[in-house]
């Protein structure tokens, strides 16, 4: 059975009195067996075009193939900081992963690993689809075989303000006469830079900074994933450093409100974005940075965030065609 005749009892089966619809059989109801073989198809391009991100055999992430010598993008968050980084693309493992490059405003890093004969994803022509059309991303892996999960487009494209401005991820020293750390998030982009507790800030884009008042001046219009330049003293040295600004609502996800209880295992980074599509496909944070496909196998984004227990976010074909290209133009491709 097909993909369009599947798709069209799931929708019958919605229109139904509620009695009703509880007769659906499980085969045919999103995650059943009938469905997901009617993608097969595009469980195909998943298998050929998206990549497993692994921290030693831990799945941590997913990828999308941009090139055939091993060029793939991820999710920056989800891999910062791993030092057993691998990558499967279909049943092979590369186990020699570089990070060349990070783009903090869409969380998204360039990966290389040393490969010929990849299969990149063909991109759709264009993200503006209507709302209600299917789409299909990765579920779980197999240790050979990718899975998929499919849904709708749930709403317009738009953009996700960061949630509760932006922040270096520091703590000060109240005690101090100095802008001197006392504390440093483990989820900032101050932690990244290699900020620590004791350093001194001096400087922030340019600007001699001696007071709290004047950094937080200097951030108000300042967007989550967005960089500054930042001086700071260690000891004796002076140093300088790109800090990424993080979004106060996401250095402090253990603060979880009720939707957050009750949202699973949303992604940290879920805000903050330019542009995205929404869906209701709702993997775990762990299938975030694959591709989204629709019913022609065409990458219509990158799953970027689990939002909540309702949305799922993808950067379109749009941003992200142009994101790939000039991460690979920045990497010396």
């Amino acid at each position: 059975m097909n993909a369009n005749r599947i798709l069209t009892i799931i929708s019958a089966g919605l229109l139904l009195p509620a009695t009703a619809q509880q007769s659906l059989e499980s085969a045919y109801r999103t995650t059943g067996t009938a469905v997901v073989a009617a993608f097969e198809t595009q469980r195909q391009v998943l298998q050929t075009s998206s990549a497993v991100i692994l921290d030693g055999r831990k799945e941590i992430a997913y990828g999308v193939v941009i090139s055939a010598d091993g060029y793939i993008l991820t999710k920056a968050s989800e891999v910062a900081g791993i030092t057993g980084l691998a990558v499967t693309v279909d049943q092979t493992t590369y186990r020699e992963v570089k990070v060349l490059i990070v783009d903090p405003t869409w969380d998204v890093a360039l990966l290389k690993v040393e490969a010929s004969g990849l299969v990149p994803v063909v991109y759709a022509p264009t993200s503006a689809v209507p709302q209600g059309t299917w789409v299909v991303a990765n579920g779980a892996t197999t240790r050979t075989g990718r899975r998929l999960l499919a849904g709708i487009v749930s709403a317009k494209i738009r953009e996700i303000p960061a949630t509760g401005g932006a922040a270096l991820g520091v703590i000060l020293n109240a005690k101090s006469k100095l802008l001197e750390i006392d504390a440093v998030n483990e989820k900032s982009g101050a932690k990244e830079a290699g900020l620590q507790k004791g350093d001194v800030i001096l400087s922030l884009d340019g600007k001699k900074v001696t007071k709290i008042e004047e950094i937080g001046a200097i951030l108000k219009d300042r967007k989550a994933g967005s960089t500054i330049k930042l001086i700071y003293r260690r000891k004796t040295d002076e140093v300088t450093v790109d800090v990424r600004l993080a979004a106060r609502g996401e250095m402090f996800t253990d603060q979880m409100n009720r939707n957050d209880q009750m949202s699973g295992d949303f992604s940290p980074h879920r805000s903050g974005f330019p542009r995205v599509m929404q869906h209701d496909i709702l993997g775990s944070r762990t299938v975030e940075g694959g591709p989204l496909l629709d019913l022609d196998g065409r990458c219509l984004g990158m799953n970027i965030a689990r939002a909540n227990r309702a949305e799922s976010f993808a950067i379109p074909v749009e941003d992200l065609k142009e994101l790939a290209a000039r991460l690979m133009k920045q990497a010396g491709k």
